[in-house]
């Protein structure tokens, strides 16, 4: 089955409202930067793994033939050490509006998550309470009850509606005096669901309690202005949405103004002031380099950096635009073809309201999504009953997802016949 095949079967009112919006997208000639594979009818997954770039390919061959094979151990002193903040910078810069030195590239989201909420906890003595809601993702949730279990702490738990998120009010009901840190999601994994990170951010700084951003599914596809909002703290992965493929290392960021108020608790030889003094005692760098704890992930953050350059030339006011009318797209038609099926919209129908992916409701999609796999539509599937599309907006096309939500829609008719 191929592109073209199933094409010829979108109705052809929304075949044209996307041949439409294709022809007027300014950032169309962005899709022929990525490779494609002839086995991917509609790929609606790229807030999980964006796709490869071209020049990545071209790319890698280099570094291998140059600064691994070539200059060898000597690339440590010719770029290589410092690649976690050179890079953080440029993240910072292009996506996250923070300023150099606040943000650096190494370990997983799970390791920088620790490092940083046990850093944070550890700088508010006196308070015994962490602030995080029940539909965060895994992982930030069991990092804290990690962290909770270690240093005696006491968790607050919000408990937002799954198909929407948190709000400010919510989070002043929960803060107060014994409040250390609050950590949220900046866009919800299943709802999509968008934050309002300054009011937010501002009414844990009223509580006196430090404010931590899961940014995984908002990093390159939603304009953020850290520095303006007076961000504490933020996490985030680069392969999502910043395409640095499998297992590429997060990104973590602290602000100037905490970074030598914070010791992070996995204390490494990278992050130490001297790494090659093989000292007798750890003492920490001074500013962000002291957030790095191993050998950097070199290799691993090659990729991010062609995106980079690809997020920097389109511009995150464009991209986000562009997300917007991705995701708004996609409600309409599932309003037209899949609400009729019996399928419910799982994420906010206001488009400020929404990061870069919608999620649809219903009891047959763990099915549904085993079989759209199987003929090359690749949306992803989150229980209890979501089938989550995310839109990459410099690798997908409306048409791609039309074709995409054509297929969902013939899918679940054949699994209810």
């Amino acid at each position: 089955m191929t592109f073209d095949d199933v094409a010829t079967r979108v109705p052809a009112a929304i075949r044209e409202r996307a041949a439409a919006l294709d022809a007027a997208d300014p950032l169309a000639g962005y899709r022929a930067a990525f490779i494609e594979s002839q086995d991917v009818v509609a790929y609606l997954d790229g807030n999980s793994l964006g796709r490869p770039l071209k020049a990545t390919r071209a790319n890698l061959a280099r570094f291998v033939d140059g600064p691994w094979a070539d200059r060898l151990i000597r690339s440590w002193d010719e770029g290589w050490m410092n690649a976690p903040t050179e890079l953080g910078d440029l993240i910072g810069r292009v996506v996250l509006g923070a300023g150099p030195g606040q943000t650096v590239v190494a370990d997983s989201t799970t390791v920088m998550l620790y490092k940083l909420v046990r850093a944070a906890v550890d700088a508010r003595p006196g308070r015994d309470e962490i602030v995080i809601d029940s539909e965060n993702f895994p992982t930030d949730r069991f990092v804290v009850e990690g962290v909770a279990a270690e240093r005696g702490l006491t968790i607050r738990w919000i408990h937002p509606d799954p198909a929407a998120g948190v709000r400010a009010e919510q989070v002043r009901a929960a803060v107060g005096p014994r409040t250390a840190l609050v950590l949220l999601s900046h866009v919800a994994y299943r709802s999509g669901y968008l934050a309002d990170l300054a009011a937010i951010t501002a009414v844990a700084h009223e509580a006196g309690a430090l404010m931590l951003w899961d940014l995984c599914h908002s990093a390159g596809a939603v304009e953020l202005a850290l520095d303006e909002h007076e961000v504490d703290l933020a996490v985030g992965c680069t392969y999502k949405y910043l395409n640095g493929g499998p297992g590429a290392p997060a990104f973590g960021y602290v602000a100037r103004r905490l970074q030598d108020r914070l010791r992070q608790p996995v204390q490494g030889w990278m992050g130490a002031a001297d790494p090659f003094a093989m000292g007798d005692r750890y003492e920490p760098a001074t500013g962000i380099r002291r957030f790095i704890s191993g050998t950097p992930p070199i290799v691993g953050m090659l990729p991010m950096r062609d995106m980079l350059e690809l997020i920097d030339k389109a511009g995150m006011p464009a991209i986000r635009a562009k997300s917007s009318k991705l995701t708004s797209f996609a409600i309409e038609v599932a309003d037209e073809l899949l609400v009729p099926l019996g399928v419910r919209l799982a994420s906010p129908r206001a488009s400020g309201e929404r990061g870069g992916h919608v999620t649809f409701d219903h009891p047959d999609f763990k099915r549904v999504t085993e079989e759209l796999w199987a003929r090359g539509v690749i949306p992803d599937f989150r229980p209890p009953h979501g089938l989550r599309v995310g839109l990459s907006p410099l690798s997908t096309g409306f048409s791609e997802l039309a074709v995409g939500l054509t297929m969902v829609a013939e899918v679940l008719t054949q699994e209810r016949s």
